[in-house]
């Protein structure tokens, strides 16, 4: 059956659409459903195409000595997805891989998103190949081309079967998704432009770790016939880069911020490489309180939340007070609840949650434990939260030292951390805290998402100047603050001792004060700004943007 003819299939790896789906294992999937709430929302004909992981995010649980368990998260498909009886086949290894999807019906304001969540564990598959979409970027080398052959050319195959046959672009968000581009190669008689024309593609990491380069004497084996005989041209002549291969078949590729572009630029010279910096889904991240105060002082926020960025400076100053009073509430229940701490909501809190790696640098704020205790003595509680992967010995180990040092700074400054993060806890977070930290080394983050959507609920950003809030503090310096200086240090330890340094004193000297001395009516009015940010951070402009550079509409 013909479908209507799509704007954009938009491929990702992963997707976060709730805790109950874990079909995601970070910020990658929770930006790919904000995306598509807001084409949802916004009337965009989209598909969202994807894995359905049976074990994606992982549940974590902290051990009286900071140690973590972490167990797989068994959930029933049937339960929130519909089951579609088409059925398509990839080869791998030589031998034919039947397909199968599942679909859920994304609602929004003006439309509908089908996500289209590929599985390969069927009874017409012997049980290794049940395993490719088992564990989300599970196994080895081998198992990772297994899967993004399953994604790209199965996901392309499934819209067909599915009779999407008119489809104005095929977005690759990462590149984990570019073997899209050999199916619609085998579709086109393998010319190059035909399917350049039809393609974009994001690219979401600084880092050289962080892209998929297969040796060809693997891909070959795995991926076979699928590979045309130019694959060398198009994809490297070394070795398979992914990223190579979806900006060489792409007529637009940009990175997630201004400050990314510039880097992917470095990174890949001679490649037109835009920037689209992202955006959160306005409606899925604020808090109760803040969407009935928006309600009534921002009318047309909800379908327009560019509104916010002029109407913030018009709230009531106890409305927006009680407002994020009642979501730190919430926060410091469940903190107690958990570790019986005996959080104050009267006392100022610093909340940082993110995935324990160590570009993000997540020990800085520990710096100096006596200038710490110090300078926070019975005026802030800090509340930490983040998943480690399970062989990483160094996540492991940041996250058994920050246990470890709640013990030991008890009595001078609470700090909570929090086990078993995920999009539920994450609202707790960034609704309820009063500042969000975030302390990643200069040019490695892409964007960073959490900030927005701290900022939606009036929560001040203090973070290095890096992603997304290079724009954020460029466009409104009091809607938070930054740490260290504009300039990237010579070296990386000299830029973590001047970071360090500045962080005890902005608080010590700015961010303490003028949250207990310098009259409520201040902070208050930094987090109205906070807000407006909002007004260019979230997921509908992001969305137009891509409509209007990358999805030719």
């Amino acid at each position: 059956m013909s479908q209507t003819p799509l704007t954009v299939a938009y491929f990702s790896m992963e997707i976060g659409l709730k805790s109950a789906i874990p079909t995601y294992a970070g910020g990658l999937g929770i930006l790919t459903a904000d995306l598509m709430q807001s084409c949802a929302d916004m009337g965009v004909n989209a598909v969202c195409v994807t894995g359905c992981w049976k074990h994606g995010y992982l549940r974590q649980t902290l051990n009286p000595d900071g140690s973590q368990r972490y167990e797989e998260i068994e959930w029933d498909q049937a339960a929130y997805l519909k089951r579609l009886p088409e059925r398509v086949t990839v080869t791998i290894e030589g031998q034919p891989v039947v397909v199968g999807a599942w679909k859920l019906d994304l609602k929004g304001a003006k439309g509908t998103v089908p996500v289209i969540f590929l599985d390969t564990s069927l009874p017409e598959n012997p049980p290794e190949v049940h395993r490719i979409t088992h564990r989300l970027y599970g196994g080895d080398q081998a198992m990772r081309i297994r899967q993004e052959l399953v994604l790209g050319i199965g996901g392309v195959r499934m819209l067909r079967a599915l009779g999407y046959a008119d489809i104005g672009t095929y977005h690759m968000n990462e590149g984990h998704a570019a073997f899209l581009t050999l199916e619609l190669l085998r579709e086109r008689q393998w010319k190059d432009e035909d399917v350049r024309r039809s393609c974009a593609f994001t690219t979401h990491t600084p880092i050289e770790a962080g892209h998929d380069v297969f040796p060809y004497d693997l891909a070959q084996h795995i991926a076979g016939d699928n590979l045309p005989w130019h694959i060398r041209k198009i994809a490297g002549e070394n070795a398979l880069s992914m990223t190579k291969l979806a900006m060489t078949m792409s007529r637009f590729t940009c990175g997630v911020s201004r400050i990314h572009a510039e880097v992917s630029r470095r990174m890949f010279p001679g490649v037109s490489i835009d920037a689209i910096t992202n955006g959160v889904h306005h409606l899925t991240w604020s808090s109760p309180e803040m969407q009935a105060l928006f309600d009534r002082r921002s009318k047309g926020w909800r379908e327009d939340p560019s509104l916010l960025a002029s109407t913030c400076r018009d709230f009531e100053d106890g409305e927006l007070w009680q407002a994020h009073q009642s979501a730190k509430m919430r926060l410091m229940a469940e903190v107690n609840r958990r570790t019986g701490l005996a959080f104050d909501p009267e006392i100022l809190t610093i909340a940082s949650a993110r995935r324990v790696v160590s570009y993000k640098q997540p020990e800085l704020l520990y710096s100096n434990l006596e200038r710490l205790a110090d300078v926070c003595h019975g005026r802030v509680q800090i509340v930490h939260s983040g998943n480690a992967h399970p062989f990483d010995a160094f996540a492991q180990g940041v996250i058994q030292r920050m246990v470890e040092r709640s013990r030991a700074l008890k009595d001078k400054v609470k700090i909570a951390y929090l086990e078993n993060y995920n999009p539920d806890l994450a609202r707790l977070l960034v609704q309820g805290a009063d500042v969000w930290l975030n302390t990643p080394m200069r040019l490695h983050e892409a964007s960073g998402t959490s900030g927005m959507k701290a900022c939606l609920n009036g929560v001040l950003n203090f973070s290095t100047l890096d992603g997304w809030w290079i724009e954020g503090y460029e466009r409104d310096p009091e809607a938070g603050w930054r740490i260290g200086p504009l300039v990237q240090a010579a070296s990386d330890d000299t830029a973590r001792s001047i970071d360090a340094e500045d962080i005890y004193t902005e608080l010590m000297y700015q961010i303490i004060p003028e949250y207990y001395y310098a009259g409520r009516a201040r902070w208050i009015r930094r987090m109205k700004r906070a807000i407006g940010l909002l007004g260019y951070f979230n997921a509908n402009r992001c969305v137009q943007e891509y409509l209007q550079k990358a999805w030719n509409v």
